[in-house]
């Protein structure tokens, strides 16, 4: 299923990408750091839910208190949780 996020607090503005399951493919920022997110979009094409929540929940930019990584982990696992009625 495709996913679109709002993020909240960070230079980005949504987060969209597909979940197949717990893999997480797709990954597309709309705003933010260009070259940093498009990394971290590669990076992490086709990891589970499980895995980019061990790797970017808690990252934090600045004083924000939240960062485009640790609202991606949001993002996915409350669609994750949507999807699994959770």
């Amino acid at each position: 299923m495709v996913c679109n996020f709002k993020t909240k607090g960070v230079c980005a503005t949504n987060i969209k990408f597909e979940l197949d399951g717990n893999v997480v493919r797709g990954i597309e920022f709309t705003n933010g750091c260009d070259g940093n997110l498009k990394a971290i979009s590669k990076i992490l094409d086709g990891t589970t839910v499980e895995f980019i929540q061990e790797k970017c929940r808690g990252n934090l930019c600045r004083t924000k208190g939240t960062s485009c990584a640790d609202q991606l982990a949001i993002a996915v696992q409350e669609a994750f949780d949507k999807a699994n009625k959770k």
